[in-house]
């Protein structure tokens, strides 16, 4: 049960094979997530509840029951504490405000030559799905995470699926999650084929332009289905979620040591990596560790046999030499969370390059980061951040181009466009301008 320690330089191979495990794998669910997207395109709401009733165990007599109504949502206020809708409020205002900084400058601007207009035109999507996980699990900060930047876009529709428990009914925490967001529409489906719904559209789902957030990996393989067979967009690929700690001699065990256990709750698949200069840390992070898995409160843990699982399997704590080396390594990994609890954070954060977000410092652990700081916490896993962002605003525009040009200086450009288009072949393209030039 215990974390595991490597070196850098003497372990090479065995880090080898543990970096190596992170890659998302879902070949093998594929088949049947599209079995069952294909049935859902053909047969729409028929397949929906037969699919309902298979996954979410829930009967649903009829395609209707499955929208989330206005007394639902009504009930579900009534049923969560005002602490938590106070919380909600919070981390809205702060969520907002980092977003809305996001949509500064996206709007629309043109550029004038003599004879010649160019520019770009900033448009919201016109209709988005939400996948919320449900099941056992709630997420309500997910639903503001998603729904937010959405809003701020300007998205005329935002729809959520998310699963319902055996009796139908959706977490009132998650609902009013959606109340305060602003959602315009909640549908009581889950897995595949909530994304197939969604992607294809039935009777009572309608069909919408991209589809955003998590889910496990039955999930992620219909997100790359439909992203694949048809003209639906996706927000991005999501693994198991991971995070990267480097430390170094004055950083805090006791701190270092609650964020591994923090994002290992997650689940048994998910990462923590702890990267240090000293060998002393390690030894006391491990001690952290073990002393707060043995404390009495903590068997009462919701999560402690999945804890437990992934420090034994997918988690290590790795000696480095210097803090430059294990910054190396992190921008190696790529991981989604990333902190520095070192000397200098904000000196080792120029030098990162590949994280979905980045936490400075002893007093901000990633909880902050995941429900009310106002940065998005929808973040590229499994390395992806080499080349991808977090979601935000940019997720829900599109950007159109726009080209005037007058006679004269289409004549002025006669030449460099014919000779560019004849050295490709295309003297069609040629004609295009000689035409207009000649009459």
């Amino acid at each position: 049960m215990m974390i595991k320690t490597l070196h850098l330089n003497r372990d090479k191979k065995k880090l080898e094979l543990f970096l190596k495990k992170r890659q998302t794998d879902i070949t093998e669910v594929m088949p049947v997530v599209e079995r069952i997207c294909e049935e859902i395109r053909i047969n729409g709401d028929r397949a929906l509840l037969k699919y309902t009733k298979k996954f979410d165990r829930w009967h649903a007599g009829k395609a209707s029951q499955i929208k989330v109504t206005k007394k639902e949502m009504k009930e579900a206020s009534r049923k969560v504490d005002a602490a938590f809708l106070k919380s909600l409020k919070i981390a809205k205002a702060n969520i907002e405000s980092f977003h809305e900084r996001q949509k500064e400058g996206r709007k629309t601007w043109h550029q004038e030559k003599r004879g010649l207009i160019v520019g770009e035109k900033y448009v919201p999507l016109e209709k988005i799905g939400i996948y919320v996980p449900g099941g056992k699990a709630c997420y309500p900060s997910t639903v503001l995470m998603n729904v937010i930047p959405a809003q701020i876009a300007g998205v005329e529709r935002i729809i959520i699926a998310t699963p319902p428990s055996p009796e139908g009914k959706i977490n009132p925490y998650v609902l009013a999650a959606a109340d305060t967001a602003g959602a315009h529409e909640i549908f009581k489906i889950g897995g595949a084929q909530a994304i197939a719904a969604m992607a294809f559209g039935t009777k009572t789902i309608p069909a919408v332009d991209k589809i955003a957030g998590p889910g496990n990996t039955y999930v992620a393989a219909a997100k790359l289905l439909i992203q694949q067979k048809t003209n639906v967009g996706i927000d991005m690929l999501a693994g198991p979620t991971e995070i990267v700690i480097i430390a170094d001699e004055k950083a805090n065990a006791g701190f270092v040591a609650a964020d591994v256990l923090s994002q290992a709750e997650h689940g048994a698949d998910s990462a923590a990596v702890v990267i240090t200069t000293s060998g002393k840390l390690a030894r006391d992070v491990r001690r952290e560790i073990d002393k707060r898995i043995k404390e009495p409160d903590h068997s009462r843990v919701v999560r402690s046999d999945i804890i437990a699982k992934c420090l034994a399997e997918n988690s290590i704590i790795i000696i480095v030499d210097t803090i430059d080396a294990a910054i190396e390594l992190a921008n190696r990994i790529a991981p989604e969370h990333l902190e520095l609890q070192t000397a200098r954070p904000w000196e080792c954060m120029e030098k990162v390059r590949n994280a979905g977000a980045v936490f400075l410092g002893d007093y901000t652990p990633p909880s902050l980061g995941d429900y009310m700081a106002g940065p998005n916490h929808v973040l590229p896993t499994a390395g992806r951040a080499r080349f991808s962002s977090p979601l935000g605003v940019d997720d829900f525009l599109k950007k159109t181009n726009f080209i005037f040009s007058d006679r004269m200086y289409l004549k002025q450009s006669q030449e460099t466009i014919v000779r560019l288009a004849e050295s490709e072949g295309f003297d069609a393209h040629a004609e295009a301008v000689r035409i207009r030039i000649e009459n």
